[in-house]
C-alpha cells in the first residue's frame, strides 16, 4: 500500500528552518541553510545554552531541562519553538525525533514543512520489527543455547542505544533490560528485538535519496564495519572489495525499499554482507552521521538536496557519477583503553590541517557535558584512490591540535594505518579482536622534558635562562604509559639534559635533539595539562599526598554521570564473583556497568539510584578472599 508516491505539483519556498537537533549535525544543517539563503532557529536545553550551534543559528529556542527526554524528545515543546520564531519548516538532523512518525505529524499538523519522508514511511521503516516483517524477515521469538550469540537491538532509533551482544543464555534477561532502559532514555521508545548475530560480517549500506515525482537514487555503497559497542567509527565510500554484481544487488534492493514504502527525502538502507551474499539489516529513514563521505564522492550536499525536495523540486532523472574515494573517521571524547569510557572537561583547542573536513558542534573553550553523545567532531578527506584517501586521513588526525579531554584519536590513527583495514579485510569484529594492540601505549620519550623545559621557561621571572650552572631540576608527569621524572640543569649555554640537546626552548616551542635526530615539540599548558605534540601529561606535586589513597577493591567512578541500577539483591555482606556486574551508570546517554575487580565481599556501597556522581567517586569496595587472595572463583 506504500507504492504510490505523493505528486506535488507546487514549489513551497521554505525562508526559515528550524533544526530540532544539537551538535555537530544541528551546526551542520546550519552551514548549508546559510548557502542557500534561509535563516535558521536552533533549540537548547539549559546544558546547551551556550553551545556552537546556538550560537551559528540566527535565532534560539529554550527547551528547559538537560536530559533528551525533557527537552530534544519533546516534540510539542520543539513545534511551539518553530512557531514562536516564525520558522517554516524543521529539519529534525540525526538521531532524537528524526525518526519519529508522530513529532513528523505534528510538524506538519502545525502547518510547517516536514524536511524528512512521510509519516507513513517513518512507521513502516523507522521500527526494525517493522522494517523486517515488511522484507519477510522474523524476528527471534524464543532463543535458545541453539541460537547463541544473539542479538539485543532497540526496535527504534540507532547510532548503537539500545544495543546488546548476548553470549550466555543466562545474561539474557539482564541485557533486555539494560537494552530496554537505554533506548527509551535515547529514544523515547523501550521496544527491543532479537536477531542473530553474524560474526565476520561487514556492515555495508547504501544511501538513497527520493523526490515526490517518483525518482529514487541510489548514492553508491559506505562501508561502517569498524565498530565500537555497534556505533560506528570509521566509514567510507565507496565500499571497497564489492563485486559489481553484489554492489548492483544492493543498489536494487535499496530503491525498492524505498519504493515500498513510498520514500521521499534522504535515507539509508543498511545491510549485513558476508562473502558475497546480503542480509537486510535495517532502513534508517533519516540523514546518516556518515553522509559526508557520500557528498564527498558524488559532489553533492545533501542537506541541500533534502530541502529542494522538501519544497518540491524534482530530482534529475539520473544521479550524479562517483569520484574517487572518501573516508570519515568520528572523534570522540572517550578512552577506548578502559571500556571506551566517556570523558567530559573544557575542550581548549580544536583543529586539523587544511584540505579535511571537520564537521564539529564544539569551538575552543567550549565544555564538553555529561548529558549527550561523546562525539566530538566528523574528521573527513577525499583523494582520487582509497590509499590515498586513508594515507591523507591518517596524517591529518596525526597532526590534529586536540587540547582538552581524553580522545579516541590515536586509536583512529592506527585503525586507519592497520594492514587489515589498508588491505580492506575489515569487519564489524575488527575491534574485538584488535583493541588491545591499538590501545596499547607508545609513548614519546622526549616529550616530558620537553614539557618540563617549557615549563621552566614559562615560569622564569625573567622570561629566560639563568647564566649560571645550577643543581638538577625535577619535574614529574603522568602519561597513558605511567608516571616519568625529568631531570634537567640551567647551564651558562641554556638548559641541559643527559643524552639530548636542547637546541631551542621557551614556553611554546621546544626542539630536541637526540641521536642526530631532531624533534620540534609545540607545547600548550592548560591547568596541570601540558599537550606536548599528539602527547597529554598531567602535571605530579614532586612529593605526592601521602593520604590520597584509596583501600584496595576500592570502585571508583570513571566518569560523570548517574546510577542508574544496582545489581539485584547487592548489599553491603554480600559474596561477589570477580567480573560481576555490581551496578550501572547512565553517562553521555549510554550505559556503563562497574564490575567486581576481585572475587570477596561487598564490605562497602556508597551508589544508589539515581545518585550524580563526579570521576573519581567512591561507589564501593570489595574486599578480596583472604584465602583466594587474587579473586579466584570459589570452588
Amino acid at each position: 500500500m506504500f507504492t504510490s508516491f505523493t505528486s506535488i505539483t507546487s514549489i513551497t519556498s521554505i525562508n526559515s528552518v528550524l533544526v530540532a537537533n544539537r551538535g555537530e549535525i544541528a551546526c551542520r544543517v546550519v552551514r548549508t541553510c546559510r548557502e542557500l539563503g534561509i535563516r535558521t532557529v536552533a533549540v537548547h536545553s539549559d546544558a546547551d545554552e551556550h553551545a556552537r550551534h546556538t550560537r551559528v543559528a540566527d535565532t534560539a529556542v529554550r527547551l528547559p531541562g538537560a536530559a533528551p527526554a525533557d527537552t530534544y524528545l519533546r516534540g510539542d515543546l520543539i513545534v511551539k519553538a518553530a512557531l514562536a520564531a516564525g520558522a517554516d519548516a524543521v529539519h529534525p538532523g540525526y538521531g532524537f525525533l528524526s525518526e519519529n512518525a508522530g513529532f513528523a505529524r505534528a510538524v506538519q499538523d502545525a502547518g510547517l514543512v516536514w524536511i524528512g519522508p512521510p509519516p507513513e514511511a517513518i512507521e513502516a521503516m523507522a521500527s526494525k520489527t517493522r522494517a523486517k516483517e515488511l522484507m519477510g524477515i522474523e524476528p527471534l521469538r524464543e532463543v535458545t543455547e541453539a541460537d547463541l550469540p544473539v542479538l539485543v537491538k532497540a526496535a527504534a532509533g540507532g547510532g548503537g542505544r539500545g544495543m546488546r551482544v548476548v553470549r550466555r543464555l543466562a545474561d539474557l534477561d539482564a541485557e533486555l533490560a539494560a537494552a530496554r532502559a537505554e533506548a527509551a532514555s535515547a529514544f523515547g521508545d523501550g521496544e527491543v528485538f532479537v536477531e542473530p548475530y553474524v560474526r565476520g560480517g561487514r556492515h555495508v549500506e547504501v544511501q538513497i535519496l527520493a523526490d515526490t515525482h517518483g525518482t529514487v537514487w541510489a548514492l553508491g555503497t559506505r562501508d561502517c564495519s569498524l565498530q565500537r559497542r555497534h556505533q560506528k567509527v570509521i566509514e567510507e565510500a565507496p565500499a571497497p572489495g564489492l563485486s559489481a554484481r553484489l554492489t548492483g544487488e544492493l543498489h536494487t534492493l535499496a530503491v525498492r525499499a524505498a519504493r515500498a514504502v513510498g520514500y521521499v527525502g534522504a535515507g539509508t538502507v543498511e545491510f549485513l554482507v558476508a562473502g558475497d551474499g546480503a542480509h537486510f539489516l535495517e532502513m534508517n529513514t533519516r540523514l546518516q552521521v556518515e553522509h559526508p563521505v557520500t557528498e564527498a564522492v558524488f559532489g553533492v550536499d545533501l542537506v541541500a538536496e533534502q530541502i529542494r525536495v522538501a519544497e518540491g523540486h524534482p530530482l534529475e532523472k539520473d544521479p550524479p557519477r562517483a569520484h574517487g574515494h572518501a573516508v570519515e573517521a568520528r572523534l570522540y571524547a572517550e578512552d577506548p583503553a578502559h571500556d571506551w569510557a566517556p570523558q567530559t572537561g573544557r575542550l581548549h583547542r580544536l583543529a586539523v590541517p587544511d584540505g579535511i573536513r571537520l564537521d564539529t558542534g564544539y569551538t575552543d573553550g567550549d565544555d564538553i557535558g555529561v548529558h549527550y553523545d561523546p562525539l566530538l567532531a566528523k574528521v573527513v578527506a577525499h583523494a582520487p584512490t582509497r590509499a590515498e584517501a586513508i594515507r591523507k586521513l591518517a596524517a591529518a588526525l596525526d597532526r590534529a591540535v586536540i587540547h582538552g579531554p581524553a580522545t579516541n584519536r590515536d586509536l583512529l590513527v592506527r585503525s586507519l594505518r592497520h594492514e587489515e583495514f589498508a588491505g580492506a579485510r575489515m569487519d564489524t569484529g575488527f575491534y574485538d579482536r584488535h583493541l588491545t594492540e591499538l590501545t596499547t601505549p607508545a609513548p614519546d620519550p622526549y616529550a616530558p622534558l620537553a614539557a618540563a623545559l617549557a615549563d621552566a621557561h614559562g615560569r622564569s621571572r625573567f622570561g629566560g635562562w639563568r647564566n649560571l650552572p645550577s643543581q638538577p631540576q625535577v619535574k614529574r608527569y603522568a602519561t597513558v604509559d605511567g608516571e616519568h621524572e625529568v631531570r634537567y640543569r640551567h647551564t651558562r649555554r641554556g638548559p641541559a639534559a643527559d643524552g639530548v640537546r636542547v637546541v631551542h626552548a621557551d614556553a611554546g616551542l621546544v626542539i630536541l635533539e637526540a641521536d642526530g635526530v631532531r624533534r620540534r615539540y609545540e607545547v600548550s599548558r592548560h591547568g596541570d595539562r601540558v599537550y606536548v605534540g599528539a602527547t597529554t601529561l598531567t602535571a605530579l606535586p614532586r612529593f605526592p599526598d601521602p593520604t590520597d589513597r584509596h583501600a584496595p577493591g576500592s570502585l571508583l567512578a570513571p566518569m560523570p554521570g548517574t546510577v542508574v541500577r544496582i545489581a539485584d539483591g547487592l548489599t553491603e555482606g554480600a559474596p561477589v564473583e570477580a567480573g560481576q556486574p555490581l551496578l550501572w551508570l547512565e553517562a553521555m546517554k549510554m550505559q556503563h556497568r562497574i564490575t567486581a575487580p576481585v572475587t570477596g565481599t561487598l564490605s562497602t556501597l556508597h551508589a544508589a539510584p539515581g545518585q550524580q556522581v563526579e570521576p573519581g567517586a567512591l561507589l564501593a569496595v570489595v574486599e578480596a578472599d583472604t584465602l583466594q587472595g587474587r579473586g579466584e572463583p570459589r570452588e
